[in-house]
């Protein structure tokens, strides 16, 4: 009998452990936005989790004052504002900054960004975007395709889809990548 005690808080704990609560992850225990090295004081690291800007690493989940004030202070002034509440993940605010970068922001709390080539209207970025790693935008397919974890989006609605990882997405048209993105988006699919 007491085995049985035993073996079904062991089952307990384990489904516990399992369980995500989808909050941000905890700085200190993840080695991903918080933890990694800053970036210089005018350049924006755009991460799978979050983003860098200048010597301060947020999550997905991070303040939406707080995130805006580091992109301006590294970026450049916010180009345009904007809000949509018929995004299918709910309502959503978006913030355009120079470079072709929009951070996307939920009740408050930073939840996605995209980095897209520059459109009509952008201005030069004062400082510099970029991705960790090889994949960046504007790459020729070749490189992107060639990339670790590259997959299509079979049948996207969108236009040529493909993902890097879970978590990390693109756009590529012609022969260069159009776009990266990572968090929650408001794409009518």
């Amino acid at each position: 009998m007491n085995n049985g005690r035993v073996l079904l808080a062991l089952v307990g704990a384990l489904a516990l452990v399992g369980c995500d609560s989808g909050a941000a992850p905890d700085a200190a225990a993840s080695g991903d936005a918080a933890t990694q090295a800053p970036v210089a004081a005018n350049a924006v690291e755009l991460r799978a989790d979050g983003l860098a800007a200048g010597a301060e690493s947020f999550f997905f989940a991070a303040g939406k004052a707080e995130v805006e004030a580091a992109l301006a202070k590294a970026l450049g002034p916010v180009l345009r504002s904007g809000e949509n509440g018929e995004c299918g993940a709910g309502p959503m605010t978006f913030t355009d900054y120079a470079g072709g970068l929009t951070a996307h922001f939920q009740d408050g709390k930073l939840v996605g960004w995209n980095w897209h080539l520059p459109q009509d209207g952008d201005r030069a970025a004062s400082g510099t975007i970029g991705l960790a790693g090889t994949v960046q935008l504007g790459a020729p397919r070749a490189a992107i395709e060639a990339a670790a974890g590259f997959a299509k989006v079979e049948d996207s609605t969108l236009g040529e889809e493909f993902m890097i990882s879970d978590t990390l997405g693109g756009f590529i048209t012609g022969d260069r990548v159009e776009m990266l993105y990572a968090g929650t988006q408001c794409f009518f699919r």
